[in-house]
């Protein structure tokens, strides 16, 4: 079965000489190579056995301006920073191995004894010290191996015993290392007996401020300004502190100049938050950037904040006429509410009966005079 389509030519054309029509005809060809064509019917009615199916999204139109119509907020994408490398892991501080001050006592002790004790075995000790320590007299005939043995082994002892000897404080710590290796830390105090081979430097694990000098910044308007801040710190892990970085200060001193210049200071007095809401930004910033190094910070804050030199005078002058502003919009206002309290009393209570015109007249006069009068030094 099939269908035929067929378009039938014009029976008859319009004349062009502008005489009586005849019947209704129809249009000429728009396609002038028009032809018919034969559609088989199964394919009008075939059915896709396996339709692909295409997910369809949510079409976004742009609203129209004019329209009244809010535009779609977007969740604005947070930027992540990269977190700062972790120190080697290994490089954390741990207590190191010490002895108390007295085996150091001990054996330096027993080294000096058993030098005596050899030189006495020689033959060697002044008769005078030999009566003083009421020793027998010695047969030694002078020094051979033995002695020279004795006298290293005895040397050495006391060498290691009087040698490893160590005074601890409270505050400080002792950061121990040995042929480049970390050995430890020693936070004891009182005297102690350290290995005297390992290498001994020391740090400052006090509670700590420093003041800083005059370093650069911005306000939130981007006006230059130079501030003074107060930094209150300490060396939590020594390890990281003294073997992580070459200076901890430095770097302590560089992350305090990086904030400043990341976080705008408002001079005292803003409307922004001032100087407490920068030295919040500033702690929490300064205390990220320090803590894989070891150093704790428990406060960044600024304590003095002038604009710079080349913009101070400008500044000044446009504080000044922003407070003169904001006094004369107070006064004026204060102004404004006495006038209007004053005739809604004089109206309300039937004192008078004004017009138009008269009430103008009234206003006017009332603001003169109180602005006159606010006007004038106390």
């Amino acid at each position: 079965m099939s269908t035929t389509t067929s378009h039938t030519p014009p029976e008859s054309e319009g004349r062009s000489d502008g005489g009586a029509a005849g019947p209704a005809v129809r249009p000429a060809r728009l396609i002038q190579n028009e032809v018919t064509t034969e559609i088989p019917v199964h394919l009008l009615f075939r059915d896709d056995p396996d339709p692909v199916k295409v997910p369809l999204r949510p079409a976004v139109v742009a609203r129209r301006q004019g329209t009244g119509e809010q535009p779609r907020q977007r969740r604005p994408v947070p930027v992540r920073r990269r977190p700062l490398p972790e120190t080697d892991p290994e490089l954390a501080e741990r207590p190191a191995r010490v002895l108390p001050g007295a085996a150091g006592v001990l054996a330096g002790a027993c080294g000096v004894t058993g030098c005596l004790a050899t030189t006495w075995w020689a033959g060697l000790l002044p008769p005078l010290a030999t009566e003083a320590l009421r020793l027998p007299a010695s047969t030694g005939a002078g020094l051979g191996p033995a002695h020279w043995a004795a006298y290293a082994g005895a040397g050495v002892l006391g060498a290691f015993g009087f040698g490893g000897l160590a005074r601890g404080r409270a505050g400080r710590a002792w950061v121990l290392g040995l042929f480049g290796r970390y050995r430890g830390t020693v936070r004891r105090t009182g005297l102690l007996w350290v290995n005297p081979l390992v290498l001994r430097r020391r740090v400052d694990v006090r509670l700590r401020h420093w003041r800083s000098e005059s370093m650069p910044a911005t306000d939130p308007d981007g006006v230059a300004l130079r501030v003074v801040v107060l930094v209150v710190w300490r060396v939590r892990d020594t390890a990281r502190a003294l073997l992580g970085i070459d200076d901890h200060e430095t770097y302590l001193r560089e992350c305090v100049e990086a904030a400043l210049a990341r976080v705008p200071v408002e001079p005292a007095g803003g409307t922004r938050g001032g100087t407490t809401a920068a030295g919040d930004a500033l702690t929490r910033l300064v205390a990220t950037e320090t803590a894989p190094v070891g150093v704790e910070v428990f406060s960044v804050q600024p304590v003095r904040v002038d604009y710079a030199p080349e913009v101070a005078a400008a500044m000044h002058r446009r504080r000044i006429a922003a407070l003169d502003a904001r006094q004369r919009a107070s006064m004026l206002s204060s102004v404004v509410d006495s006038v209007e309290d004053t005739v809604t009393r004089l109206t309300v209570r039937g004192l008078v009966e004004l017009d138009d015109y008269e009430r103008k007249v009234l206003v006017r006069d009332l603001t003169v005079a109180f602005c006159s009068g606010r006007a004038e030094p106390v």
